[in-house]
């Protein structure tokens, strides 16, 4: 059974960080996961950041310089490690994981930004 586990959300103040970790298992691994997206209340899915297989990253304009995505093969999990947190970064995080055309997502985790 494939499964995508995101973990590491919970109540920030403004400028504080969270590190989310999204694991892998089953048929699939970190290798598989390509990207973090958030969906804010009243709002679309947006991309956060993105991972390739050979480590290069992309990141959207928001978060650039203030988040980081990394993969470790050995715990089989991708990280995304979020400094100075703002309130507007408040959404319902989601990990995404594609195993040739198949899209895989967790079930999310909530990240609250305190003013």
């Amino acid at each position: 059974q494939v499964q995508v586990v995101e973990s590491g959300g919970g109540l920030v103040q403004a400028g504080g960080s969270l590190r989310l970790s999204c694991a892998a298992s089953g048929s699939i691994s970190s290798t598989d996961i390509k990207a973090w997206y958030r969906q804010a209340p009243g709002k679309q899915r947006e991309l956060v950041a993105s991972i390739t297989n050979s480590g290069r990253t992309n990141y959207a304009d928001s978060v650039k310089g203030r988040f980081t995505i990394s993969r470790d093969n050995v715990n089989n999990t991708v990280s995304l490690q979020m400094n100075s947190l703002k309130p507007e970064d408040t959404a319902v995080y989601y990990c995404n994981a594609w195993r040739g055309s198949i899209a895989y997502w967790g079930r999310g985790t909530q990240v609250i930004v305190s003013s």
